[in-house]
């Protein structure tokens, strides 16, 4: 991060916190007698809040973070800081105090990014985008044919998956204003929410007997896992001994769940007993993210990286730093293109992000399956009988700018 001098257009760096990977996101106090900025840490995953006194002040934490930061703006009086954060598909607002870090979230209903407050401090000003992602199933024994729209909705949704029986659908909305798990039959019909409705949450996953659904949500500060019992819909959390678990996933016996720690200092796949317990450490990559168990229990899958996403494996039980990497299978568009099946594995290459394909686990052949117009977003998912691949397609991202009065 550097300061530009408007008269000599000359540059200088700014002092650099040692804890910090790189700065962004910049905002000068209204007297010019301070900076703010956030530190990235940890790849995005950890974030601070800082300021330091011009020019060349000391950098000074107010506060920390662990959602990603999407804006920052000074109060009227330059007492306090008005931020924003975001939780995958949902951003809030909060402030803070310059001189303590007390922290308040500010009551807004909708997501909010990028705020700004007026030169009086009696207004503030946010835009809000909606993403359009839709959820779509193709006929896989006829992909010439055209897909069908499920669960139509003016909000975005993804990460649909199929109940063990095939007749009912899980899957991430935000049609109720925040994001959360709802459930239907087959073809859209009968929805219900099973998540907290005020709290944040997504990634659901059946268990083999179908009676039950698993999925992260962020209640607090920190996400968790949490397992819902589909006939009562109450979710229950997931105790274990680490924490900031996302992207849980069943074993084949139902007795396991692997998930994904954001922990600083304990970050990568790990599973624990479904019914709560001490977590296993099954991988040394803090990179990462949606392990799956094969169907046969022997293997765990699991990606590298958020995008353009590397393919490994570990065998069961798993001793962290055994993982490999799957012989043959390319980059992933992202990490959650991709579904497994007893013989080979659906995904989207990095390469042709609106291609499908299939890869043999028994000849390590790659098979094109259909062609998209746009992008596959989050989220594959096969029938049990092999007919039909659900799916979602980034969509349109239309914004907003919205403005509150009598700001205070």
């Amino acid at each position: 991060m550097y300061l530009l001098s408007t008269e000599t257009l000359e540059t200088r760096q700014t002092r650099i916190s040692p804890k910090c990977d790189w700065q962004g996101v910049p905002a000068f106090s209204h007297t010019g007698e301070y900076l703010a900025y956030w530190c990235f840490r940890n790849a995005g995953d950890d974030a601070g809040l800082y300021s330091s006194s011009l020019p060349d002040g000391k950098p000074k934490m107010i506060a920390s973070f662990r959602e990603y930061p999407v804006g920052l703006t000074w109060s009227a009086d330059d007492k306090r800081l008005i931020y924003s954060l975001s939780n995958w598909d949902t951003s809030k607002l909060g402030q803070v105090r310059v001189t303590n870090g007390s922290i308040k979230t500010l009551p807004i209903a909708v997501s909010a990014e990028r705020p700004t407050v007026s030169a009086k401090g009696d207004k503030l000003a946010f835009s809000t985008a909606y993403d359009h992602s839709k959820t779509w199933r193709r006929d896989l024994l006829h992909p010439e044919s055209p897909a069908i729209e499920l669960i139509p909705s003016s909000r975005a949704q993804y990460f649909a998956q199929y109940s063990p029986d095939g007749r009912r659908i899980a899957f991430q909305s935000l049609r109720s204003g925040v994001s959360g798990v709802w459930i239907s039959n087959e073809d859209g019909s009968n929805m219900v929410q099973i998540s907290n409705p005020s709290d944040v949450s997504g990634s659901p996953q059946w268990s083999p007997d179908g009676n039950r659904i698993a999925f992260d949500s962020l209640p607090l500060d920190h996400w968790e896992i949490y397992v819902a019992d589909v006939a009562e819909r109450k979710p229950r959390k997931l105790v274990t001994n680490i924490s900031d678990l996302i992207r849980p996933h069943w074993s084949r016996d139902g007795n396991w769940l692997y998930f994904r720690s954001e922990e600083p200092g304990r970050m990568g796949i790990y599973r624990c007993p479904s019914s709560g317990g001490d977590a296993i450490a099954l991988s040394k990559d803090i990179e990462g993210r949606d392990p799956q168990e094969s169907f046969d229990g022997k293997t765990v899958y699991f990606l590298s990286h958020w995008e353009e996403s590397t393919l490994k494996q570990v065998a069961l039980p798993g001793q962290p730093g055994a993982e490999s990497e799957v012989d043959g299978f390319p980059r992933l568009s992202h990490f959650d293109v991709w579904s497994l099946t007893p013989h080979g594995i659906y995904f989207v290459p990095a390469e042709a992000p609106s291609s499908l394909r299939y890869f043999d686990f028994a000849t390590r052949k790659i098979h094109p399956i259909f062609e998209m117009d746009g992008d596959f977003g989050y989220g594959l998912s096969v029938s049990p009988d092999g007919r039909w691949m659900m799916y979602s397609l980034f969509g349109d991202v239309n914004s907003d700018i919205m403005l509150v009065d009598h700001f205070h």
